[in-house]
């Protein structure tokens, strides 16, 4: 799997979030539901480069895609969820963003997982 031009994916879209954010929701939003979309748009950028770099060190090493597809789901559900909160400010959708962060948090667990399983002396 292609992990860098997922992440490339990803980063094109944060950065087009980011700005409609910035540009277009700033004047609708209130400050509390700005502070959320601007959560979503800084986890979404932050674990696209993190799947960058898993996507470098993937095609090296060829270890598990398991990360990299946690990476993005995470990325989907955690910032998708908060997106979608902050424009329709349906607070039911905050209950969906915690499955995101566990996504995130599996795919820090198997980059560190992975890189001990590589770099064994």
């Amino acid at each position: 799997m292609n992990f860098i031009a997922i992440s490339a994916c990803f980063g094109f879209f944060g950065v087009i979030l980011g700005a409609f954010g910035a540009h277009g929701l700033n004047d609708i939003l209130s400050p509390e539901l700005m502070t959320v979309y601007h959560t979503g748009v800084l986890y979404h950028l932050i674990h696209t480069v993190a799947l960058l770099g898993f996507g470098i060190i993937y095609r090296h090493y060829a270890g598990a895609q398991w990360p990299g597809w946690c990476f993005s789901a995470g990325i989907i559900v955690f910032s998708g969820s908060l997106y979608l909160l902050a424009i329709t400010g349906i607070k039911l959708l905050g209950a969906i963003t915690p499955i995101g962060g566990l996504l995130f948090l599996c795919g820090w667990l198997g980059l560190f997982l992975d890189s001990c399983r590589h770099y064994k002396k």
